[in-house]
């Protein structure tokens, strides 16, 4: 009896194989995987699958609503490209202003931005454009501040109309030309280019119509400091010295009359452009206008450029959340190209800038001008003037041992070294050009920085009250 029951036992036991399972073994494939069965996995693995899939999600999911935003905004407005056009016509022309971003080194993020969220929009529509840059805090004001004044001189006949070199059959007149632009309109990307653009207006129309050479002004400031003055020596008898003749540098030509053959330094005969442009402009006509003819509508973009370790928060979160630029871009495309504007909201005080500075630290001006101005927190600290001045100190500190160095060797009083004679120092003249070139741009940043530093109120003339628009999102009714 207990023979049979142990024989039994295996028949028993025996599992039975279904013929999948008994190929696959015979393939070679381990028993034991088939005995394995399905279990969760662990807690580390299950806290990595979690984060990697949450995150993967959130990229995937914020890029395909960046590519629908973009396809509905771009269906809307692509039936205007499809417009034929004249023979004589041009499609319409927008011109894009991007000033640099204070802190930043590169002056190309506010374009980049335009490009990326604004620029689809506008191609779907067929609508042209000019992007103009400013390289340095404060060049963007300095152009428009320079073409207003060129413009008003065109107006008062004081200067012909720019014309290309080859002229076309059916070149634009002026008149055709100025009114292109205005159906155009201006894109100012970012608080920092609306800033500038207002200083450069404001400036353009209120200072005299002469275009003076900042390079040249600040040559002949720079020569008259005396930076690079001769260093007083002894009076010393210049015939003999204990009975022998004492080789002096009286042939030599001094360093003072050698500036002279500078071209930093060098004396005009004849009065300059500017000088001539001041006396020819009689007084009637360089008194700035009472009114300002109508400009082109303003096409207000929010820029927001995160920079420095503090603001990495701010990097992410702006990664996975690309749909809300794109969402701001289209818009902002959207409302320019269905040309629906409204008058520039003034400011509530005609104040000074001092005034509404001390009265109200934060900036607020009231109406338009109040646009994106949280955006300056961001770049609160990112340039502080000192900076300059430490940069200023550290060169003029140096500076006199550089120019002995060029004087000695231009003088022969001594020869060059073996590193000299591999590396030539600057000489004199080159010595000059570089302290103008790094004035300048040391001064550039200065005035660029007041002009968009936080708190600093933009600019603002009651005359622009009748001669700014500001495109605006359609209303909802109007929106097809």
């Amino acid at each position: 009896m207990s023979s049979q029951n142990v024989d039994s036992a295996p028949k028993a036991s025996q599992v039975q194989k279904s013929g999948v399972r008994a190929a696959f073994e015979y393939t070679g494939i381990p028993p034991s995987w088939f005995d394995k069965r399905p279990k969760l996995p662990s807690r580390n693995w299950l806290i990595f699958l979690s984060v990697t899939t949450s995150i993967v999600a959130c990229y995937v999911y914020d890029r395909r609503e960046c590519k629908r935003i973009r396809a509905d905004y771009s269906s809307r407005v692509e039936y205007l490209a499809r417009d034929p056009l004249g023979t004589t016509e041009l499609p319409r022309k927008v011109t894009v202003y991007g000033a640099k971003w204070p802190g930043d080194e590169d002056h190309d993020k506010s374009l980049r931005f335009f490009r990326k969220y604004v620029k689809p929009i506008l191609v779907a529509a067929a609508v042209d454009y000019e992007m103009v840059s400013g390289r340095r805090s404060g060049d963007l004001a300095n152009r428009i501040a320079d073409e207003i004044k060129t413009r008003r001189r065109v107006d008062a006949g004081l200067e012909p109309p720019s014309q290309s070199l080859m002229p076309l059959p059916n070149q634009p007149t002026l008149e055709q030309k100025h009114k292109r632009e205005l159906e155009g309109g201006i894109v100012l990307v970012g608080r920092h280019t609306l800033k500038e653009f207002m200083s450069g207006l404001k400036r353009g129309w209120t200072e005299s119509m002469d275009r003076a050479d900042r390079e040249d002004m600040l040559a002949r400031e720079l020569a008259s400091d005396g930076r690079f003055d001769e260093p007083e020596e002894l009076v010393v008898d210049p015939e003999v010295v204990d009975g022998e003749p004492l080789p002096t540098r009286s042939r030599l030509l001094p360093s003072q009359n050698a500036a002279l053959f500078s071209p930093l330094q060098m004396p005009s005969s004849s009065p300059s452009k500017s000088t001539q442009s001041i006396s020819n402009i009689p007084a009637h006509l360089d008194t700035p206008p009472s009114t300002i003819p109508t400009l082109p509508t303003l096409l207000l973009v929010p820029f927001t450029n995160h920079i420095g370790f503090r603001q990495v928060p701010n990097m992410l979160w702006g990664f996975f959340n690309e749909r809300h630029k794109v969402r701001a871009g289209s818009e902002a495309a959207y409302a320019l190209i269905m040309n629906h504007m409204r008058p520039f909201a003034a400011p509530n005080t005609t104040v000074t800038a001092s005034e509404v500075q001390e009265s109200q630290p934060d900036g607020h001006q009231g109406g338009d001008l109040d646009f994106d101005l949280p955006a300056e927190s961001y770049y609160d600290g990112a340039y502080t003037p000192s900076e300059t001045e430490k940069a200023r100190k550290t060169y003029y500190d140096a500076l006199p041992a550089k120019l002995a160095t060029a004087r000695a060797l231009a003088r022969g009083t001594r020869p060059p070294t073996k590193e000299e004679h591999s590396h030539p120092p600057p000489t004199e003249v080159e010595l000059r050009a570089e302290r103008l070139k790094k004035e300048m741009r040391w001064r550039g940043d200065e005035a660029g920085w007041e002009i968009v530093k936080p708190g600093q109120p933009a600019q603002w003339d009651e005359r622009f009250a009748d001669a700014l628009q500001v495109f605006d999102e359609p209303r909802a009714d109007n929106v097809s």
